[in-house]
Parts: C-alpha cells; structure tokens; sequence
C-alpha cells in the first residue's frame, strides 16, 4: 500500500503505550489471573478479565451497529485448531510465566527472561505460520465447521439470527458476568500501589474497543488488540524489511504500509510501544529493575516461549487476540480457543505447582 500519515504512527504509538501503562500499573498478565484461580483460589484478576469483555461485547457491538467499523471481524470455528492451539499456549504460557501480552510489557519492568520470550514467541510463530511447522498449521486449520449455516459463527447464531437476537445474548451474558463481578465487591476493592483490578478492566475494556476503532481508522482492518501477529509483523520487518512473507497465511488481510525500503504494519507501531508504556509506569511505581532468571528457569521459558508461539499461530490468537477481542465478537472459535487456553494453564499449574507440593 501506499505511505504513513501522522496518525497512522501516533494512534499506534498512543495506544501501545496506554496498554503497557494499564497493564504494568494493574501487575496485570492473564497467566496470573488464570493461575490464581486454581492454585490460590483467588479469582480477582479473573474478574479483572471478565469486566474487559463485557466492556468490549457491548462496546464493539454498538460500534458495528453504528456503522462505526468497516465490519466486526468474527473468527471462524477451527474446532481442532482452536482447542489443541489453545491448549498448547495455555500450557506455554505457564512455562514462561507470563501470557503473550504479559511478556511484552514486562520487558518495560526490565525482566529479562520477557525479552527471551518475546524473541522465543516470534520464532513459535514463524516456524508455524511459515516455516517448518506450516504443514502441521495447515493441517489442523483444514477442518472448519460452520454453525447454523453461518461460515464464521457466534454465540447467538445458535438460536438465530437478526439484531434482536443479537442484542438478547449480549444482554444475557453481560448480566450473568455482572453478577459474577459484583460477587468480587469490585467498588470495595483495597487500595494498592498501582491500579485496583475493577480499574484495570474498565480501562483495558476501553482501550480494546479504541484498538477496532483505531485499527479501522488507520490502518484499514478493525483488527482489535492482538499480540500473536503483530508479535510477527515487526519481527519480520526488523529481520526482512517486510512484516509478512509473501507466503505468511494472514498476508492478504492485514495491510501492509511502505517507510522507504521497508514494509510495515500499524500494529507493528502498537506492540513494540506496549514495553515503553510499561517502563513509564514501572518507573512512576519505582518498580523497575534489571532481572535475569537462573539458567533452568530460562530453559523453561525458551520452550513455553515456542509453545506459545506455535499454539497461538494455530489457535487464531492469544489470550488478548481470542480471549478478549475475539471472544468480543462472540465467535464461536474465540470462546472454544480461550476455554482452552484456561485449561493448557490449569493443566500446567497442576504440573508444575501443585503436584510437587502434593508430594
């Protein structure tokens, strides 16, 4: 496509840095929020997570409807691709310590092991995507399912379709996550150094549906926050001058923007801003500090890192790009994949904490 204006570079760069701001200031990493949940029984990250998608469902939805977005990008249903690439990442993520978001800002924290990962998750998703574990992605994503005779399906096209079938579901499943919350006392929460988590998913909500707006606006693709491609799109700039591989299976719908000899994506701009944004807030919360792990904890986070890359490759997303823009949508696939991605975490929780304190 053609060249860059001030917005395209600044709507990027803004968003970026108020994600890593959110999320450093909150302490919040999805991996954390899903671990608690079944190693400490505390599910208040949890409830942290599920106000941003109820924020996002409304708020993407009304966007659709005002004609806001070019169209609500729905994922479609790879049953096997979506639960065996959700349960790797799941499991990926617990090895490394932090979810796909989590371990870009974290190196604004000065973690080490996160730049590691960072670097491990692009070469997952490269040898996936591209290279030579393509015959694997391909394979799995053969099998696509629709629902209802819909090619990409949602939650509501199970009863039906139309905007007030629609409108019944979100109101539905936005007055059962209310409920949940509101177990939580999120207006009692207790003050901390940073953001309280009732804090935290409002403002991550918000930014979500600011990043299909912004997507939309400048880049021409309301593609939502996502970290898995975007992960690849400035790799692939950094290392080829050209985000996307001519033979990259995402390479026809993410547009592709010329700077003199190179070819990059907005998302580019937001992801490699996110660890900035962290480091003002790490550095605001005097919380920033150069750590390097020991040598078996890094080994560890070499080979989450690959998984986390290869299972959100084939999962469509990771916890960001199916577990709360994806699920936004109420794609059937977002909702199988995040399922298990909960479940790859749980499943290594248990391996990895709980059954060596059992025996």
């Amino acid at each position: 496509m053609g060249g860059i204006s001030f917005g395209f570079v600044a709507s990027g760069l803004l968003l970026g840095l108020a994600i890593g701001f959110v999320l450093q200031r909150g302490r919040f990493c999805m991996n954390t929020a899903f671990r608690d949940t079944i190693f400490i029984q505390d599910w208040t990250l949890f409830r942290g997570y599920v106000i941003a998608l109820a924020i996002m469902i409304v708020g993407v939805n009304i966007l659709g409807d005002l004609k806001m977005l070019r169209f609500i990008p729905i994922q479609p249903f790879y049953p096997i691709a979506n639960i065996i690439g959700g349960y790797v990442f799941g499991l990926g993520i617990v090895m490394v310590g932090g979810c796909g978001s989590g371990v870009w800002y974290k190196i604004g924290e000065g973690q080490f092991n996160s730049l590691i990962a960072v670097i491990g998750f692009f070469v997952g998703i490269h040898m996936t995507a591209t290279g030579v574990l393509s015959p694997v992605y391909k394979l799995l994503k053969s099998v696509k399912i629709p629902i209802a005779g819909q090619k990409v399906p949602t939650l509501y096209n199970i009863i039906g379709h139309g905007p007030a079938i629609k409108w019944a579901v979100i109101s539905v499943v936005v007055i059962a996550f209310s409920a949940y919350i509101l177990k939580g006392k999120p207006f009692s929460a207790p003050k901390q150094k940073g953001l309280e988590w009732p804090k935290v998913g409002v403002l991550l909500g918000l930014l979500g549906i600011a990043a299909f707006w912004a997507g939309d606006v400048w880049e021409g693709f309301p593609r939502g926050l996502s970290f898995t491609t975007p992960t690849g799109e400035f790799f692939g700039t950094l290392l080829t001058g050209k985000a996307m591989a001519s033979n990259h299976p995402l390479v026809r719908v993410f547009p592709m923007y010329d700077l003199g000899p190179f070819k990059f994506t907005w998302a580019s701009i937001f992801i490699i801003s996110v660890p900035f944004g962290a480091y003002i807030s790490a550095k605001v919360l005097k919380e920033f500090k150069w750590k390097s792990p020991p040598v078996d904890e890094l080994l560890s986070v070499c080979i989450g890192s690959l998984m986390m890359g290869f299972g959100a490759t084939v999962a469509g997303g990771c916890n960001i790009g199916q577990g709360l823009t994806g699920a936004s949508t109420l794609s059937i696939g977002s909702l199988v994949a995040i399922i298990f991605i909960i479940l790859g975490n749980w499943t290594m929780v248990y391996i990895k904490f709980i059954k060596p304190m059992q025996d």
